[in-house]
């Protein structure tokens, strides 16, 4: 039974550097948003549409990053010590996937918004007389 309470405690240590990962992925993830959306803001400053564009930049890593946490949850619950505990990491969860959902809805919307301003464009060039 000694090997046992070894694995069991091997697979307890395994959970938590990957949990601490992924959570660091999620953070990465954040940051290089925010660095990736400053860039996109210094450089467009004059775009039209800007803050839509930025939105959806940024959105798209922190979906990511949700993501990430979400996967940490759910690998956190492999080793939940209590049924509290376990509640807990559900609720969490919950409102995760939520947020995400909601997010990623919004993203589609802003995307095809701006999908339909590019193709007014074009089409605005194609009707103008040159």
């Amino acid at each position: 039974m000694e090997w046992f309470e070894h694995l069991e405690m091997s697979l307890k240590n395994g959970v938590i550097v990957l949990e601490l990962a992924l959570e660091l992925l999620a953070v990465l993830c954040i940051v290089i948003g925010l660095l990736v959306a400053a860039r996109f803001l210094i450089v467009n400053r004059e775009q039209k549409h800007l803050l839509l564009r930025l939105r959806v930049r940024f959105g798209m890593w922190l979906a990511l990053a949700l993501e990430f946490l979400l996967a940490a949850d759910i690998v956190g619950t492999a080793i939940a010590p209590s049924l509290q505990a376990l509640g807990q990491l559900g609720a969490i969860a919950a409102i995760r996937t939520f947020l995400n959902y909601f997010l990623n809805k919004e993203l589609e919307a802003e995307s095809q918004l701006l999908v339909k301003g590019k193709l007014a464009k074009n089409q605005d060039r194609k009707d103008s007389p040159e």
